[in-house]
């Protein structure tokens, strides 16, 4: 069974079968709401809304600890994130795809592993490659089966939030090497990697970043909406796609 986490613009699938919902309790409180598990083309699936089914949780106070142990504790072996981002060159526009390859962490002050009680013992995890790679390969060949254009890689900058960033911490990142900019991958996919979950992200870019393209001075919430309204509907596509590939 594979896990869909959707961020800012899906808090719902209505190409999910829904079979119930299951209230989980874990041992680090309660996850952003009930998981939905049904069916999407003929493959189970667990569906989860990021930020809460109402959106009421900004992306430093989300649980993701309890979030991503209770996907696990449900039987999933894989997560894709879906979440929106901001794009920092021009290839990443508003309404692009993209399947990220990489992650820079900005934030700080978040639970970010499951193993810091005193009695847990020491533990580290490989983190060369933050997004499993064969998980993204059936992403993009999905995508292409959904006939849904993604740009394959991008270097993700996860910031803390839950503010936007000035243009001056844009040009920052973009030093640093990032291309999309968003504040929800950190540490999601590290506690995936704890658990031995596969992970893999369908960022939608929803704007340019600060001080770029046409709104250099000021980025619009009406138009970041408007994106991921009209976006959001492929990337139901392309995970309708994932589903009817199977394994």
């Amino acid at each position: 069974m594979f896990a869909i986490i959707g961020g800012t613009g899906l808090t719902s699938l209505n190409n999910l079968e829904i079979v119930h919902r299951q209230v989980v309790r874990t041992p680090y409180g309660d996850p952003s709401g009930p998981l939905t598990l049904g069916r999407i083309a003929g493959q189970d699936v667990v569906f989860l809304a990021r930020h809460g089914y109402g959106h009421t949780y900004a992306p430093h106070r989300i649980n993701y600890r309890a979030n991503v142990w209770a996907l696990k504790h449900v039987g999933a072996s894989e997560v894709i994130s879906v979440a929106s981002v901001g794009g920092i060159q021009e290839r990443y526009a508003p309404g692009a795809l993209v399947i990220p390859h990489q992650i820079i962490d900005y934030t700080w002050g978040r639970a970010s592993t499951f193993f810091e009680g005193e009695e847990d013992p020491v533990t580290h995890i490989d983190f060369t490659l933050p997004f499993t790679p064969a998980l993204r390969e059936r992403l993009i060949r999905a995508a292409r089966r959904a006939g849904e254009p993604v740009i394959d890689g991008a270097v993700y900058a996860c910031t803390q939030g839950p503010r936007l960033e000035t243009a001056a911490e844009i040009d920052r990142l973009e030093r640093d090497g990032a291309n999309v900019v968003g504040m929800t991958a950190m540490p999601e996919a590290a506690l995936a990697r704890e658990l031995g979950l596969a992970y893999a992200a369908i960022n939608v870019v929803a704007n340019y970043a600060a001080g770029r393209g046409a709104d250099a001075n000021e980025i619009s919430f009406t138009e970041i909406e408007e994106t991921l309204s009209e976006t959001m509907a492929r990337v139901r596509h392309v995970l309708e796609a994932f589903a009817a590939q199977g394994e």
